[in-house]
């Protein structure tokens, strides 16, 4: 299904420099209309119920972070690195209980410790789940405030392990290591500990959900926790972190990419 073009390295390397022209800080917060499926990929980046502290960024929901520049330009390097021909600039936004969210294979969800689950989206990621779908979520980190909001929102794993309770009872996660077939799904990732860090102290970490809670089976769910790699997505066109450092970002999200179109 896919082909590696020549010199792929060095294909990242052009591909991130010649995104300057796409950078730029971020302004008010701005939903852009979906476009209709067509068959053809679009990257998915899923809404959920934002608890109230989870506008601390100028407004923006928490789901929003990086929207839509950090998705653009992953696709960017996605249509140079592989011939997956996705949508570039067209990035939808949906909500875990749209009934359009079950025609696209692969679905990404960020501040996870700001969702304020409801029971139609618990459902509906149970259901996305077990219809074989992918998810990639992105961008919490440990406590950052003293007891957190009200309902401990803002405060790392413990919200988000609290809501995965209720949409998947029995799930475990799994800490990975890089011998999994994700981390070498298209570019081999040998070493964990240097995935760059943007602003967080410690390494990150990578939790996976397991179909059967079996890790011989299908990688259900990649947790990146304790970092934000899509932030270097987002950040690749301003000159702020090295082409290095973003590089190794771009890796695992193309990697998470072709492993959930794969399996």
């Amino acid at each position: 299904m896919m082909r590696l073009l020549a010199g792929v390295c060095a294909g990242v390397l052009i591909a991130v420099a010649a995104l300057a022209q796409f950078g730029g800080p971020r302004g008010p917060f701005h939903e852009r209309p979906n476009i209709p499926y067509d068959g053809r990929f679009t990257f998915v980046r899923l809404k959920y119920t934002t608890a109230p502290g989870g506008y601390w960024y100028g407004g923006w929901p928490a789901w929003g972070h990086g929207y839509p520049l950090a998705e653009q330009n992953l696709m960017r390097i996605m249509n140079e690195v592989s011939f997956l021909n996705p949508y570039v600039d067209e990035i939808n936004a949906l909500t875990l209980d749209d009934p359009e969210l079950f025609r696209y294979p692969i679905a990404y969800i960020i501040e996870v410790d700001w969702w304020a689950m409801t029971d139609s989206e618990a459902a509906a990621l149970r259901a996305y789940i077990e219809k074989g779908g992918f998810v990639i979520v992105d961008d919490f980190k440990p406590r950052r405030f003293r007891g957190g909001f009200g309902d401990g929102f803002g405060s790392g794993w413990d919200v988000f392990e609290a809501d995965m309770k209720r949409a998947l009872p029995s799930a475990r996660f799994v800490d990975l290591d890089a011998s999994h077939p994700i981390f070498h799904s298209f570019f081999e990732i040998d070493r964990l500990d240097i995935i760059p860090q943007a602003y967080i102290a410690g390494r990150p970490i990578f939790r996976g959900l397991f179909e059967d809670n079996d890790p011989a089976k299908r990688l259900q769910m990649i947790v990146n926790y304790n970092t934000d790699v899509s932030q270097f997505w987002e950040w690749s066109g301003t000159g702020l972190r090295p082409i290095d450092d973003t590089n190794e970002a771009y890796k695992l999200g193309v990697n998470y990419i072709i492993y959930g179109l794969m399996h």
